[in-house]
C-alpha cells in the first residue's frame, strides 16, 4: 500500500480529492469540473428564486450563462459575465487553481491564485449551450440532502464498490 494514501482510498475505485479550501455556498451551490467543462450554478443577488447556470467549455473556452428556465444572463460579454467569475473563483477554492486551469486548459501565471486570472488565460467567448444537463446534476445533487441518513447502499450509487471489494 502507498504510504502517502489512506487506506480507505486505497479500497476506492474513483479517488477523493479534498477541497483546497472550504467553501461557502450560499452565492454558487455548486460547482463541477465535468463534462468537458467547468460547471455550476450561481444563485441570482437579487431574485431569492432565480439561479444561473453558468459553464466554461475546455475545448474552445467558449461560455454560457442562462437563468434556471433558459433566459440568457443580461450580464453576457466577452470574458465572462459575474456568474462566471463568481462560479470560477469557487472552482478554485473547491480544487485550487492549478487543477482548474489545467481542466480548462488555460496557462495561467505561475503566482496565479484567483478565478479571475483563469478566466484571463482562457479568454472565453460566448456561445449558447444547454443549461439544463448541468441543472439537472445540481437538483440531482440537492435530492440526495433530503433523504434519511442509513448505512444502506443507495441504488442509483450501486457502482461504488463497497469497502475491500475491490482489490
Amino acid at each position: 500500500m502507498n504510504a502517502a494514501r489512506k487506506p480507505w482510498e486505497e479500497r476506492s475505485a474513483a479517488l477523493v480529492v479534498a477541497p483546497a479550501r472550504p467553501r461557502k455556498l450560499a452565492k454558487v451551490p455548486f460547482v463541477e469540473l465535468a463534462d468537458g467543462r467547468l460547471q455550476g450554478v450561481v444563485s441570482s443577488g437579487s431574485d431569492i428564486e432565480r439561479v444561473y447556470v453558468s459553464s466554461l467549455t475546455a475545448a474552445n473556452h467558449s461560455f454560457h450563462c442562462s437563468t434556471n428556465n433558459n433566459r440568457p444572463c443580461g450580464g453576457i460579454r466577452r470574458g465572462g459575465c459575474n456568474h462566471l467569475r463568481a462560479l470560477a473563483d469557487e472552482a478554485v477554492l473547491q480544487y485550487g487553481v492549478e487543477r482548474v486551469a489545467r481542466y480548462v486548459r488555460a496557462e495561467v501565471a505561475e503566482d496565479a491564485t484567483t478565478g479571475a486570472a483563469v478566466l484571463a488565460a482562457a479568454d472565453p467567448w460566448h456561445e449558447p449551450s444547454a443549461g439544463a444537463p448541468v441543472f439537472s446534476r445540481f437538483l440531482r445533487h440537492l435530492a440526495y440532502l433530503e433523504l434519511a441518513a442509513t448505512t444502506e447502499p443507495l441504488p442509483e450509487l450501486h457502482w461504488f464498490p463497497a469497502g475491500g471489494a475491490v482489490r
